[in-house]
Formats: C-alpha cells, structure tokens, sequence
C-alpha cells in the first residue's frame, strides 16, 4: 500500500512540476510572442482598449491621440495632420503590429504597460480607474516640419534638421506620405485594405526615406574625404591638389567629367577650397584615390557609416526605431575608390546621416547622437524620463572643423548664391547623384548648417529621382527650413 502510496505521490509532485513550468513558460518565456500573435483575440481588445498615451511636438501640439468611442475597443488612435508626422509617430492599428515610429519604439510607455509606470497600474487597479498611458513629448517643431513638407511637396524624398548642439531632431519628412487615420480605423476590412495598398510596391509612403533608404550622396559625400584629408595634416584650404577637366579612372578607360569649368583649376590643379566650392569631381576622385580606402572609410565609419543608428527607444519600450546603416565600400579598387570618393558607385546613405555629417562639421567635429523624444511624462504629468544629449564620436578636431565651414560657406558665396539668406552665414554642400539606366535621372541633395559663424541648426535634402541639379532640387528647401528655423 505504502508503495502505491509513494508512486502516486511522486506521480502528483510531477504534474504540478509540469504545471508550473508549463505555466512559467507560457507567462514569462512565451509572453510577448503570445502577446503579438494576431489569433490572439484577447490580446488585441486588451490593447486596443487600453487609453494610450498622446505623442506631443515640442510645442505641445498633438500629434496622436486616443480619443474614447462607442464600441467593443473603447479608444480610437487618432492623427491630427496625420501625413506631416507619420514619418515620426508611424501608425496603431487593429490588424497591424506597430512596426515604426514612436508608436512602437515607445508602445509599452504609451499603453502603461512599461515597468515603469507600475504604481500608475497599481494605483488604477485601487482605484477602479482607467490605466493611462505614459504621453511622449518630442523635439518635432511643428512650423519647420510644415515648412519641409510643403517644400517638398508631391516629389519623392526626404528632409531631416538637427539642433546643432544636441542632436535633437526638429524636423524629419519623408514624402510621399501617408495617414495613419486610415490604418487606425475600427473597420477591420478597411484598415486591411489601406494597408495593402500603402505597402505595396518599392515605393511604398510607409517607407521613411529619411531613414530607412538608402541613396547614392554625391558630392555631399566629398565634406567626408576632405575632412580626412584635414586630419591627415597634410591639406590645408589652399593647398593645391590635382584637379583638371576629366580624370580617367584607373584601370579603366572611363573618363569622369566635371560639371563646371571652374572644378577644372588652373593647368590641372585647383585649392582644395575651390575643390569643395566648385565640386570638383576630379579633384575629389583623385584625392580620394591618394589618401586610400583606410582613411576615407576611417573618416566615414566616425560619422555613423557602417552602423545601425539607433534613433530611439529600447528593447524594454516596445521596438527601437533605427536607421539602416549608411554603407562605403569594403577594400575597393582604385577606380571604385575613386566613385566612391565622390558619392557614387557603392557609397550610399540615408538623409539622416548626411544631416549628421553637417551637424558634425557644425559641432566643432563632435557628433551627437540624434533623438526624437525629450521627455516622457505619466498620467499625473510627473517626468518619467528625459534625454540629454550624447556624443557618438569626435570626428575631426575643431581645426578641421573650422576649415571645412570655410570651404562650405564658399560653396554659397562663390558656386551658389541663391542659397545666401540676408544678414546669415550658410555653410553648405551640394551633391548631384546619377542614378537609373543610363544615369538618366538624378538624386539631388543638399547639406548645411546656419548660421555659420554660431550653428544652430544643420539640414539634409534629398530629392529623389528629379532631373536638375542638387542645388536648384533640394537647396532652395533647405534654404526654407533654415529661414524658417532662425526667425523663431
């Protein structure tokens, strides 16, 4: 008897030890993945009727809100101006996981569900209370956002502004855009339905080209090497570099032309000032060739290339929103060397990190890291969090700095005066990428910062696809965002 006892003992003690760690890896191991598995029904009425917390601009302005309705789901996400600040908050919908913006690097703070903010959950629970989400106040400044989306208009592209100092991003676009009203719709069927259309194709809106595409820069690239040329103490802005009216790319017979007769020099020479001023893809080319791969990608791989940029949030706030990495060339010959030297071949980047090439240059060499949220703040409007600013890398000295401002301002005073605005120093660059078959259209960018001699904000534009020069495509939006910003 007292064995039967003991198997039947034994026998029990196992199954509650298979209970409890069936029950332990169901609620702990398999928790999100159950969470976020769409079959989950009661998954999905849990958050879609939890209050989820506002995304604000730097002004206070809403840009999502979840306002209470008369239905099974009990809030509704709503966007005011959904299209200008979907690249930033991305979209909550019914039948879609939050994938982008702050609605998902923020999601567990924004549906109080982040470790957080458990006294709020506590408190609720007591109180018979709704659960609030946290609200997330951003460096978005709605009147420069407003000013880049209507510069860009219906053209494809992208603009970014940085606070020099900070890295606080002011303004991010990317157009063609969408609105997140049409995917946070209660009607299943219809945010199916607008969903499939937004992401089909590879020119999808919901893609955030400021961040998540990729382009050739052009000539924007060329602050990139001579800042290494700077550091290698070998250049100043006079010294005379080998330039001419076309250059052969060795091993090849390919000739590479200049666009100006001015990025010529004079008997095949030209000062690395005039180099940068005139764009000088000659010069550029062969400069890069001179310094070597080692040097140019050294210089790149300090600006962010090479690396995922991790714009914001966490892996314990929902999920990070990030910037694909910016790419040169790995160990490349002498005449891809010399491509990518000037932006071309396999050199590409994303217009945030060619905002963060001019911030640097702008910040005495130091790069900062970009973000979009200053501050996170409970129900009962206590900070949970607030950013500072970080440094990524000192790039160059302030001495290299101070010399590439000078070059770039000659960029506007000698090649391109209708980026001048009256009674402000602009330091700029700007870049004509070839693209398509037969390099038959254009990528046309622009980088800078204002005001020269006392930076406060730097800008990147890129117009994809267009068929005029980076200048007139993408200068004048600069030009915009920088008046804009500056009379505030």
């Amino acid at each position: 008897m007292n064995k039967y006892l003991r198997q039947l003992f034994t026998a029990v003690v196992a199954l509650f030890v298979i209970l409890g760690l069936s029950s332990t890896i169901i609620m702990a191991v398999r928790a999100n993945a159950l969470n976020n598995d769409p079959r989950n029904a009661r998954s999905l009425y849990h958050q879609l009727g939890a209050y989820r917390g506002a995304i604000l601009a730097s002004d206070g302005t809403v840009m999502a809100k979840s306002e209470p309705v008369n239905d099974a789901f009990k809030y509704l996400r709503t966007y005011s101006n959904g299209p200008l600040y979907a690249p930033v908050t991305g979209f909550f919908s019914i039948n879609q996981t939050a994938d982008r913006g702050l609605e998902a690097s923020r999601s567990m703070l924004l549906n109080g569900e982040a470790d957080s903010l458990i006294w709020q959950r506590a408190k609720a629970m007591l109180t018979g209370t709704t659960n609030q989400g946290a609200s997330i106040e951003t460096s978005i400044d709605p009147k420069l956002q407003q000013v880049a989306y209507d510069q860009l208009g219906t053209r494809d592209g992208a603009a970014v502004a940085i606070e020099v100092n900070t890295g606080r991003i002011l303004a991010m676009v990317s157009t063609p855009s969408y609105d997140p009203n049409k995917l946070a719709t209660h009607d299943t069927k219809a945010a199916s339905q607008a969903y499939n259309e937004l992401s089909a194709g590879q020119n999808s809106p919901l893609i955030n080209r400021a961040t998540s595409q990729l382009y050739p820069p052009g000539s924007t690239f060329k602050t990139i090497v001579a800042s290494a040329a700077l550091e290698t103490g070998d250049y100043q802005t006079d010294t005379k570099i080998p330039a001419g009216a076309s250059y052969t790319l060795p091993g090849t017979a390919t000739q590479l032309p200049n666009d100006e007769a001015q990025a010529d020099g004079v008997n095949g020479q030209i000062s690395l000032q005039e180099a940068v001023a005139w764009s000088s893809n000659t010069a550029f080319a062969q400069l890069g060739v001179k310094l070597g791969a080692s040097k140019v990608s050294d210089m790149a791989t300090k600006l962010g290339f090479g690396s995922t940029i991790t714009i914001d949030g966490t892996e314990s706030t929902g999920t990070p929103m990030t910037a694909t990495a910016s790419t040169f060339p790995s160990d490349p010959t002498d005449d891809k060397l010399a491509l990518a030297s000037i932006g071309q071949g396999d050199t590409t980047a994303t217009p945030l990190q060619m905002a963060m090439v001019a911030q640097a240059i702008a910040n005495n060499g130091k790069l900062m890291q970009p973000t979009l949220v200053d501050r996170v703040r409970a129900a009962d409007l206590t900070v949970l969090s607030q950013t500072k600013p970080q440094t990524m890398a000192n790039a160059f000295s302030k001495d290299s700095a101070d010399k590439l401002t000078t070059m770039m301002e000659s960029v506007v005073s000698e090649a391109n005066p209708q980026l001048a605005i009256d009674g402000i120093k602009v330091a700029a660059k700007t870049g004509t990428a070839q693209i398509g078959t037969d390099n038959s259209a254009i990528d046309g960018w622009v980088i800078g910062f204002a005001p020269a001699d006392d930076p406060q904000i730097a800008v990147a534009v890129l117009v994809h696809n267009t068929d005029v020069y980076g200048s007139l495509a993408a200068g004048p939006i600069m030009r915009a965002m920088m008046q804009e910003a500056l009379q505030q």
